[in-house]
């Protein structure tokens, strides 16, 4: 009797199409690790950042692979917005407010929310204008009112990663703390006006309709930071009253990073704005939850937390290259490659106008509010902002597709039309504009730091959270305390930093923990840290 061997299985994987799907898994998992190798080899060009790295890559990689399948595909995955909205996006924005410097960027609150989200409205506002004369100009096809909306939240959102990656926080504090906290409030206020549109029936729009979309946008904006707010809060109170380090450092470390996804998807299910919730989750969590737990535990969650966002950045990029040579779409447009061309540079050019629109109306705004000089934005800080936020990145890919295709793909070419010209004004605005950030912001505001100073701090958490800032009172200035709410709004801004530390002290920390009121257990490290590092 003969013995009959079965067909080998290729792990655990028996189909062709779970095979397929490994593959591709590997070599995607390969280009991120080129990626990473190929950032820190160009690290110190002049030129170069790890967002145009990864794009550069992925544009090789789909040709390559537009070569290999003849024509017929340039993809290893197909996008999906619940990829990106669920799985990448949370640790980018989380981290971005876990490592925030809480003091500069409250200190520059009321600016930052002035271009954040009073300057995404005014951009949003001309270049959904822009939009609907574009359209019927060029005919591209049947497009509703909500599609022209939709084009203004899309192209408002920026990306300013390229910008930051070039500033430096110690030198420019004011400048970085601006851009910084605009790129955030500023996707956050894009994406919320976008999910407003999208819940609203603008057919049959009146005054009643405009004023429904404003107190929906309003409401987003508000319960969404409070519930950011509060997940952070419990999660500081749990950590602190039940001090899991005691036992298992794994537990406090795996209830930090569950429970600041927790608060993005209770956003996401109650369907608010989940961008800004973990946002201000992260601004909680790092200002009482990081002091309640064990000294190891803060290291591990500072570079989990990082490597997590660092990574979800390199994956979108890296998708975006690839996804820009999709020939499905291309196909589609192909008939009229003119009508494309123009409708990407128009949109484009309402983007550099939309940005200017209000960046130096508000930034002069701003600096009548203020006394002192160091406090007013001058003109080249200015152009800085200006440029920050001309590039357009994932945010913009995202929404795009969410709005215009169906699981990654599409038919009709208005469609198509809108989402190959968002890739193009990405692709454009990320290399070409991210190729100029850096001799841009160096010959705008040179570097004061002396050759021989070392460019990377030895402590592991300044490069993540930088090193805290003095007092007043550390400083020996003596700032008067305002006395009535008209002598409080014309007072330097800190005085209301120094009312809230007071009141945090008072109040907050001993319920929540914090710097000086982290637990204390009996064989637990006798050195917890008493100092604020993202103050």
């Amino acid at each position: 009797m003969g013995v009959q061997f079965a067909a080998p299985a290729v792990g655990l994987f028996t189909t062709t199409a779970d095979y397929t799907s490994v593959v591709s898994i590997n070599i995607f998992v390969t280009l991120l690790c080129a990626c990473i190798v190929i950032g820190h080899l160009l690290e110190e060009n002049r030129w170069m950042n790890e967002s145009t790295t990864a794009i550069a890559i992925g544009l090789c990689t789909g040709f390559v692979i537009l070569l290999i399948s003849k024509g017929t595909s340039s993809r290893i995955l197909v996008f999906s917005e619940d990829l990106f909205f669920i799985y990448l996006l949370p640790p980018i924005i989380f981290n971005a407010g876990f490592q925030v410097k809480k003091k500069q960027f409250f200190r520059n609150f009321m600016t930052i929310m002035l271009f954040g989200a009073v300057g995404t409205l005014i951009s949003f506002s001309l270049i959904s204008f822009g939009a609907s004369r574009l359209c019927q100009l060029l005919d591209i096809g049947p497009m509703e009112l909500g599609d022209f909306l939709a084009i203004g939240a899309i192209f408002s959102a920026t990306d300013s990663v390229c910008t930051l990656q070039v500033l430096n926080q110690d030198e420019t504090p004011l400048l970085y703390s601006l851009v910084f906290g605009e790129g955030v409030v500023n996707d956050a206020t894009s994406v919320v006006l976008f999910n407003a549109i999208q819940s609203f029936d603008l057919s049959h729009i009146n005054s009643s309709t405009g004023l429904k979309l404003v107190g929906n946008f309003l409401y987003l904006f508000i319960i969404s930071t409070l519930l950011g707010v509060i997940a952070g809060l419990l999660s500081a109170y749990v950590i602190k009253k039940l001090y899991f380090g005691r036992h298992s450092t794994d537990r406090e470390v795996a209830l930090m990073i569950l429970m600041a996804y927790l608060s993005y998807v209770l956003a996401e299910l109650f369907e608010l704005s989940a961008i800004l919730t973990v946002f201000f989750c992260g601004i909680v969590m790092s200002h009482y939850t990081w002091h309640n737990v064990t000294e190891s535990s803060r290291i591990t969650t500072k570079h989990i937390f990082a490597t997590m966002s660092f990574i979800s950045e390199i994956f979108i990029f890296l998708y975006v290259g690839m996804d820009a040579l999709d020939i499905e779409k291309w196909k589609i447009v192909s008939g009229s490659p003119g009508k494309s061309i123009s409708i990407s540079a128009a949109l484009l050019g309402m983007v550099l106008v939309g940005r200017a629109a209000f960046v130096f109306p508000l930034s002069f705004l701003s600096n009548l509010t203020k006394k002192l000089p160091d406090e007013k934005i001058n003109w080249k800080q200015q152009i800085t902002i200006w440029w920050a936020g001309l590039m357009r990145g994932a945010v913009s890919i995202a929404l795009a597709y969410k709005k215009f295709s169906l699981s990654g793909f599409t038919q009709q070419q208005p469609n198509a039309v809108m989402i190959t010209s968002t890739i193009t004004v990405v692709l454009f605005s990320t290399v070409v504009f991210g190729l100029l950030t850096k001799p841009l912001v160096k010959f705008l505001l040179p570097s004061t730091r002396h050759a021989s100073e070392p460019s990377t701090p030895k402590s592991f958490l300044a490069p993540l959270l930088g090193h805290s800032q003095d007092s007043e009172a550390d400083l020996g200035i003596h700032v008067p305390r305002p006395t009535s709410l008209r002598m409080l709004l014309t007072t330097p801004t800190h005085t209301v930093h120094h009312y809230w530390r007071k009141f945090d002290n008072a109040f907050m920390r001993p319920m929540f923990g914090g710097r000086g009121f982290a637990p204390f257990v009996p064989g637990s490290p006798a050195e917890r840290s008493t100092l604020d590092v993202n103050d």
